[in-house]
């Protein structure tokens, strides 16, 4: 018996894990389906290596429909530390304009001068720490590559920003940002800040926190309306079940969602198929699901020019506004150090990613087991705001090819087919069958008032229709922000997490 139980040890479960186990009378079990690296040592490469994205040992194996045309996969980090064991470590908050509407969706405590002094929290600026609007003693290192540190298509993007007029930015994380400049990130040379790094290891030898790794969640466990527990399995197959006064979801936008379907609490219709009892019938479960559709432009280099493998893959950022656009910083384009295999041509990318998306999609339930990986259908650009959108962006993004610093760099374009056609209707054609994930799903049991029925769980992460239960994690965004998701996710755990400690009897403690 515990007095906390955290279900998934990413993002948000990292920072609850630390900040819950900081009151020393309080029991907290961390459960983590994916290996735990207790000793420096036995830290792998891929996941020390923030150059690129560890796609092979440490994944969740997820495939995901973007499109109605294409199957692609989906990674997610099953590790301790989650995805900000495995991710690109882009170290970007939203805009202040994504939580005030949070709030005035009837989530007190999410607007921007709320959520502003967790984000300092976290964080460690070491080129900024002394602003007001930042922190410098935070478990998360963040810092921007100079110019000098900048690969060569990297500087070559900045330029060519300035000549087709966007602003200069020197710090994206400032709240009223806009334009082109340096990739604020949570690495320290190739050492990836993961959670697992930032708010883990520093608290990992509390007597009152137990990290279970390798092991998987089977169900919620429940008497009448509330949660007691979970069922667990070990890798090595042993079932038991484990008991705590709080139960905390922390698994994830994907997996959230797919273990509440899978403990009852779901579209009854959906778990009768499966054979699972309904708890509580809660038919938004896996449902608005959001993320930022992305398309990239490739460029075949000219001899000569270093596409370096090796080399980060993410250095630098333009965020702006497209023409006609309602809502600000509706837009980023990044510049890619190299795309392909190493094997192969030489070849750079640069992305138009919408990052203000109305567009929903869905999950479903596969199975009844924890084996059983959710269908993931996002339905990118079916609705035609976001397509004419990602259509300005891919022009905008296309015009980079054409501007002197990229363009002594560029031998053709691989894609989109120049021959192709350039017309409005021609991308958008392209951008409805080939548009991919940004890798930022979020939203899928919804945060909002009881009144609201899609609404899921209320402003402190608690189920409106079940007691003892607890969701923090990118689930809960009601809409995906204007920026990488890392950073929310990381303040979504340190404002749920002050919101128990503060108010421990709300929640059962």
């Amino acid at each position: 018996m515990y007095d906390v139980i955290i279900i998934g040890a990413g993002s948000s479960g990292s920072v609850l894990a630390n900040r819950l186990s900081e009151d020393p009378n309080r029991t907290v079990l961390l459960i983590e389906a994916g290996p735990d690296y207790v000793e420096p040592k036995t830290l792998p490469f891929e996941l020390i290596n923030s150059h690129r994205n560890a796609l092979k040992d440490h994944d969740w194996g997820l495939d995901y429909a973007p499109t109605q045309s294409q199957q692609s996969k989906l990674p997610r980090g099953k590790v301790t530390g989650g995805s900000s064991a495995v991710n690109t470590t882009i170290a970007l908050r939203g805009l202040p304009e994504d939580y005030n509407a949070w709030a005035q969706a009837g989530n007190p405590g999410w607007e921007w001068e709320s959520v502003l002094p967790h984000f300092k929290r976290l964080e460690r600026d070491l080129d900024y720490g002394d602003n007001d609007d930042h922190g410098d003693a935070g478990p998360i290192s963040i810092r921007r590559y100079p110019k000098s540190e900048m690969t060569e298509v990297h500087q070559a993007f900045l330029a060519d920003a300035d000549t087709l007029g966007y602003p200069e930015c020197h710090d994206a994380n400032a709240p009223q940002s806009t334009g082109a400049g340096p990739q604020p990130m949570n690495k320290l040379g190739r050492l990836r800040i993961s959670c697992a790094i930032g708010y883990l290891a520093p608290a990992r030898f509390r007597p009152n926190l137990t990290v279970l790794a390798s092991t998987s969640v089977s169900r919620l466990l429940f008497e009448k309306k509330r949660c007691i527990g979970a069922e667990i399995t070990s890798n090595e197959g042993t079932l038991r079940q484990v008991f705590a006064k709080l139960n905390i979801v922390s698994a994830g936008a994907l997996l959230t969602p797919t273990l509440l379907m899978r403990s009852g609490l779901g579209p009854p219709d959906m778990l009768n198929a499966f054979g699972i009892e309904t708890i509580e019938s809660e038919p938004f479960v896996g449902q608005n699901l959001c993320d930022h559709p992305a398309i990239s432009v490739v460029c075949l280099a000219k001899p000569g020019c270093n596409i370096d493998h090796d080399a980060p893959i993410i250095q630098t950022i333009l965020r702006y506004t497209t023409e006609r656009a309602e809502h600000r910083n509706n837009m980023q384009i990044e510049q890619l150090s190299y795309a392909g295999a190493p094997t192969g041509p030489a070849r750079f990318a640069i992305a138009a990613c919408l990052e203000y998306q109305y567009g929903r999609g869905s999950l479903q339930l596969t199975g009844p087991h924890a084996k059983d990986l959710p269908l993931i259908s996002n339905h990118f650009c079916e609705d035609q705001r976001d397509l004419r959108a990602l259509v300005e962006g891919l022009k905008d993004t296309l015009a980079f090819t054409q501007q002197p610093a990229l363009r002594g760099m560029i031998d053709s374009i691989s894609f989109p087919d120049p021959n192709r056609g350039s017309k409005d209707s021609d991308l958008a054609g392209l951008i409805q069958r080939f548009a991919g994930s940004g890798y930022h799903p979020c939203g899928t049991v919804k945060m909002g008032p009881k009144e609201d029925p899609s609404a899921v769980v209320g402003s402190s992460g608690e189920l409106h229709r079940c007691d003892g239960l607890v969701v923090a994690d990118a689930s809960i965004m009601p809409q995906v922000p204007r920026a990488n998701t890392n950073l929310t996710a990381i303040m979504i755990g340190e404002k749920i997490s002050q919101d128990i400690n503060r108010h421990p009897s709300h929640f059962g403690l």
